[in-house]
Formats: C-alpha cells, sequence, structure tokens
C-alpha cells in the first residue's frame, strides 16, 4: 500500500490515514459509473493467454524471477504549506496548543516536503507503469526505482482515476522494459494461489505468496470509490508500501493491483481487480482522465424483504433509492422504487451489471432501462449525462395500542413548519415525521429513528399524520410494507423494509 498520507488502511470501523516508518510519511451518487465493462487497454498493453490450472506444489521461486523485474517502486514529493503540516485532532494547531497563540515559531514561513513511497508494475515497454492514484495524488514529484541499488528516474503522470484508484506514470528510458501481462480477474476462483509483489515499508521488490479468500468486496473507501469498489481479497501479505503492486498468477499474468488492508485483522489485503483498471486503461492514455456515462440515481440490490414488499418474482434487478433532480434519470421517468432489471436488452441481476453496462457508455448517448413499477414493466429511454467528479406547531401523535401505527412501535406526526426548521427537512420533501420509536419494535428493528421523515407507504404518498395512518389500516396483518424514508441528517433517501405484526 502507498506510504504517503493518502494511504487507506482499513481499521475495524474506519480508513486510517497516517502512520510513520522510517522516516517516511506512512499513510497509506452513485452517479452510477463504476468500472466499465474490461477493455482491451491498447496495442502498447501486454495480452495475455488463459492461464490453465497447474497440478503439484507451485514453483515460486520461478515465478518470482519472472514477475520482480517488471516490478518498481514509486517515491513522491509533495511540499505542503506550514499551516497544512501543524494541524491535529481537527484545527487544532499542536504549537498554540503547548505554548500560546504568537509564541515565535522555528519553522515559520517554511514549506514542509512530505515522503511518500508505493509500488508499481510495467504494462508496456515503452515505460507505461500502473499504481493507485492515492499513491501519486498530490504529488509534486514522482520518482521510480527499477532495481534495488539504481538510481531513481524522473517520473510524469500521465492520467488518473480518483473513482477507481488507478493512476498511469510513465519514464523515459533508452532501454526497453519487459511488462507484466494483464490476465483476467473474472476466472479467479476463491482459493487460487497469488503472489503480491511490492515494496511493502520500502523494503523492495518483497515477495508474498496466498491465495484468493473472497472477491466482490466493498469497503466503503470514499465516497470518490464507494460505487465502484470490487475487491479482490487476498492472504497474501500486504503492508503499506505495497498500494500499486501487482496480484499475480502462478502464469504470472497480472489479476489484482494491491490496494488495501484491514489493520484490526492479519493477512486481510485487497486488490484492485485487473478487469477494472483494462477497462480505464484506454482513457488514462489518451485524454487522463475517465468520462462515464451518468444516470443520477442511487441502486441497491434486492433482498428477500425488497422482493416480497415490491411483490417482484424474483431478486434479480437494481431497486432505485432516490433520484437526482435535475438528472437524466429524472429528465427520463425513473423513479424511486422502480427495479431496473433490463438495460439495452441486456437483463440485470444485480447492481453491479448496470453500473458496468452505463459506465461503459459516453455521456451524450441514449440508452433503453426496462424496470417493474407496481408490478408492471415500463420501458424508459434515457440520455446519459458525464459523471461528476469525485473529486407550524408539532403536536406528537397518541395512537391506540390498537392501531397499526402503534403495533409498528412508532408515533408520526405532520410535518410542520417547526418540525422542518427542527429538522432542517428541505421545502420539496413531504411526509410525517417520526417522532418516536419504540426499543426492539418492529420500527427499531428496521432502523427507524426520530426525525426520519415517511415520504410513502407501498406506492401510497403520504403527506399527513391521518394519510398515514389509513394508508397502515388498509394493509392485512402480516404483510410486508416498505416505507419510503428521508433522514434528514444524512440527506438521503432510502427504503425500509418491515412487516405489520
Amino acid at each position: 500500500m502507498n506510504t504517503s498520507k493518502r494511504q487507506r488502511v482499513l481499521s475495524m470501523s474506519a480508513v486510517a490515514v497516517g502512520a510513520t516508518v522510517l522516516g517516511l510519511v506512512l499513510a497509506g451518487g452513485l452517479g452510477l459509473t463504476p468500472h466499465s465493462a474490461a477493455r482491451e487497454a491498447g496495442p502498447a498493453v501486454a495480452a495475455a493467454a488463459p492461464c490453465t490450472a497447474q497440478t503439484g506444489y507451485p514453483d515460486f521461486a520461478t515465478l518470482a524471477e519472472r514477475v520482480n523485474p517488471s516490478v518498481v517502486s514509486v517515491y513522491t514529493e509533495e511540499v505542503v504549506k506550514p499551516q497544512e503540516t501543524r494541524r491535529f485532532h481537527g484545527d487544532m494547531d499542536p504549537f498554540e496548543f503547548f505554548f500560546g497563540p504568537g509564541f515565535p515559531r522555528p519553522d515559520m514561513g517554511r514549506p514542509q516536503k512530505r515522503a511518500g513511497a508505493g509500488s508499481g508494475f510495467f504494462i508496456s515497454s515503452d515505460g507505461l507503469i500502473v499504481t493507485n492514484n492515492h499513491v501519486v495524488e498530490g504529488a509534486d514529484k514522482v520518482w521510480v526505482r527499477i532495481a534495488e541499488g539504481s538510481d531513481r528516474v524522473a517520473a510524469k503522470v500521465v492520467g488518473r482515476d480518483p473513482a477507481t484508484d488507478v493512476a498511469l506514470i510513465k519514464i523515459d528510458a533508452p532501454k526497453p522494459y519487459t511488462p507484466l501481462p494483464l490476465g483476467d480477474s473474472s476466472t479467479l476462483r476463491v482459493g487460487d494461489w497469488v503472489m503480491a509483489v511490492g515494496n511493502p515499508l520500502a523494503m523492495e521488490h518483497t515477495v508474498t505468496v496466498g491465495v484468493v479468500s473472497a472477491k466482490n468486496r466493498a469497503l466503503g473507501l470514499s465516497e470518490a470509490t464507494r460505487s465502484f469498489e470490487n475487491f479482490i481479497q487476498t492472504d497474501a501479505a500486504i503492508n503499506l508500501g505495497n498500494s500499486g503492486g501487482p496480484l499475480v498468477n502462478l502464469c504470472g499474468q497480472v489479476v489484482g493491483m494491491n490496494t488495501a488492508i484491514n489493520a484490526a485483522g492479519q493477512n486481510l489485503g485487497f486488490a484492485i481487480p485487473v478487469n477494472t483498471i483494462k477497462s480505464v486503461l484506454p482513457q488514462l492514455k489518451e485524454k487522463g482522465k475517465v468520462i462515464r456515462g451518468y444516470l443520477g440515481v442511487t441502486i441497491t440490490n434486492l433482498d428477500q424483504k425488497a422482493q416480497e414488499a415490491f411483490k417482484l418474482p424474483s431478486r434479480d434487478g437494481a431497486l432505485v433509492e432516490s433520484v437526482s433532480r435535475p438528472g437524466p434519470a429524472d429528465k427520463a421517468g425513473i423513479k424511486a422504487g422502480d427495479v431496473i432489471v433490463a438495460v439495452d436488452g441486456t437483463p440485470v441481476k444485480e447492481t453491479r451489471q448496470l453500473i458496468d453496462h452505463v459506465s461503459a457508455i459516453a455521456p451524450g448517448r441514449k440508452t433503453e432501462l426496462e424496470v417493474i413499477r407496481d408490478g408492471k414493466r415500463q420501458t424508459f429511454s434515457v440520455v446519459l449525462g458525464e459523471r461528476p467528479d469525485a473529486e407550524g406547531d408539532q403536536t406528537a401523535s397518541t395512537p391506540s395500542d390498537n392501531t397499526p401505527t402503534s403495533k409498528l412501535g412508532l408515533k408520526v406526526d405532520d410535518l410542520s413548519a417547526r418540525a422542518r426548521r427542527q429538522f432542517e427537512v428541505p421545502r420539496e420533501v413531504e411526509g410525517v415525521v417520526v417522532t418516536d420509536v419504540s426499543d426492539s419494535s418492529p420500527a427499531d428493528e428496521a432502523g427507524l429513528r426520530a426525525g426520519d421523515i415517511i415520504m410513502r407507504i407501498d406506492s401510497h404518498d403520504v403527506t399527513s399524520q391521518q394519510e398515514f395512518t389509513d394508508a397502515l389500516s388498509a394493509l392485512r396483518s402480516g404483510t410486508m410494507v416498505r416505507l419510503y424514508v428521508y433522514r434528514p441528517q444524512t440527506e438521503q433517501k432510502s427504503f425500509v423494509f418491515l412487516r405489520l405484526p
């Protein structure tokens, strides 16, 4: 992983962003536009034949000899203003904390240099190198060391994609380099042998081996990468500084790029699938960035509760939780609660398929979405946009114990002007405000909290406490109900599913 200030190190509940080792600073909507369908990265990139299964114990020594010459160490330097280097615990200045404001500083006015390190690997003989975006992001200077003991060579950043955390850099040198062939991460199986090579803790060309522990991991590293995360999990040891190094199969083909670790556990490393890397390389080479199609929706996979609540024949599809306004999907008539089951005639079984398909389409082009709305199939034509860079008095109701509302364990009231001010609810949001939730009730177990705004019950909009009660009363006991909820704290809309007692 990268040893720069942007190192992504997972803890049990968050991403750690800082440490110091060997004198280096070690740190390591959806918009619907994650990595696009895998495309070949052009003739300059090494191609890979299918890797056939091997019998017997792997010859890791021979594999390391083959891979190591193509792996490089990446070093960076960033010049930081003094005020940017003295911050800790939010905006507190440690110098002022100990000595008080106005006390003369020994470093007053002097820019500070921040060093970082990571890994990378050649993908073409002319010096193109793939690494993580967080390794080189913000760097004023980038160098590459090809072999231990050799001089550092200056490198230039060709392109960066924060959304997939992939960057392309290049060095100019008189001799050709040996690129690593790019494999096919879709053929990986849990339990397959893999090897990680890189620059952990500034220990160049370190080799570790293990297996693929899991696939399709989402870690929530950042808002920019949230929709794009599809990590390969491996128990091959990955440490600070491994970021950008290759994860290869037994044929010496790159199947992933080492990116993150879980600092709270042992042998929990994560790599970006090589198919994600291949999908962005052409645009990084040509444009220096990646331009993706954009629907402007937040989607989620369907589970058993959602299937039952929406009365769907299967869990295939992507549930639309919210629609950005104005946005391409909104202009086309897509609504929250729609279940997208096909895109341009291709069935959608889960969100990843929809994301990949839309991301691969250029902005301005038209795409056809087939959705299920209230049990009926409809088709909408959407002109894709370009994905933005990641860079009154309140009186509580007191329903009787026999009402559906009380059985759910919640109290609601009209969304008055006072409630809007109290909970900072936007003017366009209509519904009823949750004023209380009973412990261990169905509403509590479903995640409802005081301050939530319930906008809809099933397909019925509710704008008053009476409409909410009437809509619930019309439902039979035991029915799975879907509530469409706005949460002012996070400014997000989502569905909540619960069963009427």
